[in-house]
């Protein structure tokens, strides 16, 4: 598809916008770079899309090209009146102003099967990947424009996981779609970006009434990377080493292994083999990275 672009520099040059360094804005501007991003989120006509931190408009512009509905969120006040300037026209278009990690996806989206498509900071990227497979109601599927180191972290198989890759895939399929150069984005960050989508299963990869006690055992085995299970566990639950050795051997897992080593399904045999609890100390999706 063919599209037409907003002249984003002139924008910001009209409205004398300069990027605030304390909400992480730089401004995707080049073409080549949106275009990937169009590429990688694979829109029909039909989609109905959410957009965070639309900024100017520049991706906005593309979204409504193709989606048949776009929510732009914006946190910056600043930015509401140029946006609404930029997407003038755009009929399909709802600007909110807000902060996403504040909001409730599925409020604001009540399309079910909705898409996100966004160019984010860099510094929300856990915490947004989490609010979204957090929600009630969670997209279909999720392209996310960050830092290329971060998003190797994600897609990373086992033996290689963080806490946030393992979190990404219980729900979702993630994949590096593209690669984006600094010299795209406006100011140019100091690192390249990636384009990540993550395709979300019907279903996660954990049991929904496990997933408590999943995140639970991920957190404590997590919480001291440099030691094997057997301690991390143990000082993570609050028991002692020789019990938790025992469940370990339950589920089969050596004791001398370390988090970052199992498979989702080795994760799954330890939640089987651990005493099962009534309270647990955060919700489901409380990983980081």
């Amino acid at each position: 598809m063919t599209y037409q672009y907003l002249n984003t520099q002139a924008l910001l040059k009209k409205h004398n916008i300069k990027p605030r360094k304390s909400l992480g804005q730089n401004f995707l501007t080049e073409p080549s770079g949106l275009h990937k991003v169009m590429e990688a989120a694979k829109l029909a006509e039909g989609d109905h899309v959410l957009e965070i931190g639309a900024g100017v408009g520049s991706l906005t512009y593309l979204l409504a090209q193709r989606a048949a509905s776009v929510c732009a969120v914006e946190v910056d006040r600043g930015l509401i009146a140029p946006l609404r300037e930029a997407l003038a026209g755009k009929d399909n278009v709802r600007i909110i102003e807000g902060d996403m990690l504040a909001l409730n996806p599925g409020e604001i989206m009540p399309h079910v099967g909705y898409q996100v498509v966004a160019n984010i900071p860099y510094y929300i990227t856990s915490a947004l990947i989490r609010h979204l497979l957090a929600a009630e109601q969670k997209p279909t599927r999720i392209t996310l424009t960050i830092q290329k180191e971060v998003a190797e972290r994600i897609v990373a198989q086992d033996g290689k996981m963080s806490l946030l890759a393992l979190s990404v895939h219980i729900f979702g399929k993630p994949e590096m779609a593209a690669r984006i150069p600094a010299g795209c984005f406006f100011p140019a960050p100091d690192v390249d970006s990636a384009v990540l989508t993550i395709d979300l299963y019907d279903t996660p990869l954990v049991r929904p009434q496990d997933l408590d006690l999943f995140f639970s055992l991920a957190r404590a085995g997590f919480s001291q990377k440099r030691k094997n299970l057997r301690n991390s566990l143990s000082g993570g639950m609050g028991i002692k080493t020789e019990e938790t050795e025992r469940l370990l051997e339950k589920a089969k897992v050596a004791p001398q292994r370390r988090a970052e080593t199992l498979s989702i399904s080795e994760w799954n045999a330890l939640v089987a083999a651990w005493p099962a609890r009534e309270n647990t100390d955060a919700p489901a999706t409380q990983a980081t990275a």
